[in-house]
C-alpha cells in the first residue's frame, strides 16, 4: 500500500504523517530543499477558533504537530488586536522538528524534487514524475495527495500583484509550483474578488538585529511589541488584498505590530521601508524574508482543487488535496487538520473503505463542508476563511462551535464516534459507519 504526496508544507506534513500511521508506505515530495512553506515565516497558532480545531485533531488521534509546535514554541497565551490565547513557534527549530518527526515514523523525504508531469489511467493517477524524458524520476502509488497549496507563479505575481518578491517559496531557486490536479485535466478554481485574482500573501519578516533593542525586549517579555505609524499618508486600502481579511481592522492600519516567532514576524505588510524607518525603535528595520516586503508578496489562491467533503478530488478515484488547495483556508491550523483527513481518506481509498467525511457538528467538519459550499458561489470565491477570524470564526461562533474547555472538545469528538479515529491502524478497524462516511 504506497501513497505519495506532492507537497511538503504544513498540509503535506499532516498528510504523510496521517498515511504512515495507518500503516502506508508514504513518500513525500517537496520541490524546495525545506519542508512547512509558508509556515516558514508564519508561526501563530491556537488563537481564536484555532484553539479548538487543534484539539479536536488532538482528540482524534491526530495531533502530534500540534504538540510539536506547543514543544517549540517561544511564547504561549498572548494576545494581540484580533487575536487572543495565541501561542508563536520558533520559526528556526520548527522545520528540522518536522523532519526528525516525519523521518521517525518511516516517511521517505524527496528533497528538491519538483514534479511536473502525471501518469493516468482513466480517473486513476498511476504515477508522478519529474519530467518527460526517460531518466525522469518516476513515483507510483495506489493514492495521492496533492498538497502543492495555491501560490502562483511568478508571472501571475506581476500581473496580478507586485512583481516576484522572491519569497519563501523561491520559484526562481526551485522551479514554479505544478498542480497535479491541474496536470491531470481538472479544471480548478481559482479565487476571485472584483478585478483582483486570488489575495496576496501576508507573510513578512523582519531582520531581528536591525531592529532598536527596546523593541526586541518588548518582544522577547511579551511575545509582540507595538508602535504607532506617524500621520503619513499610507495606502491601506492594500490590506484589503491580504489573504488573512481579519488584518483589515484599524489597528493595523496605524500600528506596527511585530511579533517575535524566533524572527520577528510584521503584521503590517505593503509598508514601504521609508515610513516604516519613521516608527521609533524601526530606524534601521531591513526586511528579510521576503526580500520585497514593503511591496507586497506572493499571489495566492490560484488553482484550488474541486472536491468533495472527504477531500477527494473530483474528477479523480484516487487523488486527496489538503491546506489551500483544498479551498480557501488560510493558516497553519487549517492547513494541518485537512492535510491530516486527506491522508487519512488516501490509506482508505487505497483498502477500498469507506472515506470519512467529518460531521459538521465538529469545528473541522463544518469548516470542509462550509468552504467547499462558498466556492460554489461568486461571493464565497472573493472571502476567505480561517478559524482565527474574519466570516468564518464568526460562524463558528454563532454554531457554538468555538471552545476553550479541552473536556467539552473530547466529549463533542467521543459524541461523532472520531476519539483517536486518526491513531488506528486502518488494516485493523472495520469501515466507518456509513451515517459518518461516504465512498465518493
Amino acid at each position: 500500500m504506497k501513497v505519495v504526496v506532492i507537497g511538503g508544507g504544513w498540509a503535506g506534513c499532516a498528510a504523510a504523517l496521517a498515511a504512515v500511521k495507518q500503516g502506508a508506505e508514504v513518500t513525500l515530495i517537496e520541490r524546495t530543499d525545506m519542508l512547512l512553506g509558508t509556515g516558514l515565516v508564519g508561526g501563530i497558532f491556537r488563537n481564536n477558533g484555532r484553539f479548538t480545531a487543534a484539539e479536536e485533531a488532538i482528540a482524534m488521534g491526530g495531533g502530534e504537530l500540534f504538540q510539536l509546535m506547543d514543544a517549540n514554541s517561544v511564547h504561549r497565551n498572548i494576545e494581540f488586536p484580533g487575536h487572543k490565547h495565541a501561542s508563536l513557534y520558533n520559526i528556526t527549530s520548527m522545520e528540522p522538528a518536522v523532519v526528525q518527526l516525519l523521518r521517525r515514523h518511516g516517511v521517505e523525504l524527496k528533497m528538491s524534487t519538483r514534479i511536473s508531469e502525471v501518469a493516468l489511467n482513466g480517473r486513476r493517477l498511476v504515477a508522478v514524475m519529474t519530467g518527460k524524458e526517460a531518466e525522469a524520476e518516476r513515483f507510483d502509488a495506489d493514492a495521492f495527495v496533492e498538497t502543492t497549496g495555491t501560490s502562483a507563479l511568478p508571472n501571475v505575481c506581476h500581473k496580478y500583484g507586485n512583481g516576484c518578491c522572491m519569497c519563501v517559496l523561491r520559484c526562481h531557486a526551485f522551479g514554479s509550483r505544478v498542480s497535479i490536479a491541474g496536470r491531470a485535466g481538472i479544471k480548478e478554481i481559482t479565487g476571485k474578488k472584483g478585478p483582483q485574482v486570488g489575495a496576496m500573501s501576508g507573510s513578512c519578516e523582519l531582520v531581528r538585529d536591525s531592529l532598536a533593542p527596546d523593541v526586541l525586549d518588548e518582544m522577547r517579555r511579551t511575545g509582540l511589541a507595538m508602535r504607532a505609524i506617524p500621520s503619513v499618508d499610507i495606502d491601506s486600502s492594500k490590506l484589503d488584498r491580504k489573504a488573512c481579511q481579519q488584518y483589515t481592522q484599524a489597528e493595523y492600519k496605524s500600528n506596527v505590530i511585530v511579533l517575535d516567532t524566533g524572527g520577528a514576524k510584521l503584521m503590517t505588510s505593503f509598508l514601504p521601508l521609508h515610513i516604516l524607518r519613521t516608527v521609533p525603535g524601526f530606524e534601521n528595520a531591513r526586511f528579510a524574508d521576503p526580500f520585497g516586503g514593503g511591496r507586497g508578496n506572493s499571489i495566492r489562491y490560484v488553482n484550488m482543487a474541486p472536491r468533495n467533503d472527504a477531500l477527494k478530488v473530483e474528477g479523480l478515484d484516487n487523488v486527496f488535496c489538503g491546506g489551500e488547495k483544498a479551498g480557501l483556508l488560510v493558516g497553519h491550523t487549517e492547513a494541518i487538520v485537512t492535510g491530516t483527513l486527506a491522508g487519512y481518506n488516501a490509506v482508505r481509498c487505497a483498502l477500498g473503505k469507506e472515506l470519512l467525511v467529518v460531521p459538521d457538528s465538529l469545528a473541522l467538519g463544518d469548516a470542509i463542508k462550509h468552504v467547499r459550499e462558498q466556492m460554489q458561489t461568486e461571493k464565497g470565491l472573493g472571502m476567505k476563511f480561517t478559524f482565527s477570524g474574519s466570516v468564518y470564526f464568526e460562524r463558528m461562533k454563532q454554531r457554538d462551535g468555538y471552545l476553550l474547555d479541552i473536556a467539552e472538545i473530547r466529549r463533542r469528538v467521543a459524541g461523532a464516534g472520531l476519539t483517536d479515529v486518526f491513531a488506528q491502524h486502518s488494516r485493523a478497524v472495520a469501515a466507518r459507519p456509513a451515517a459518518v462516511g461516504a465512498m465518493a
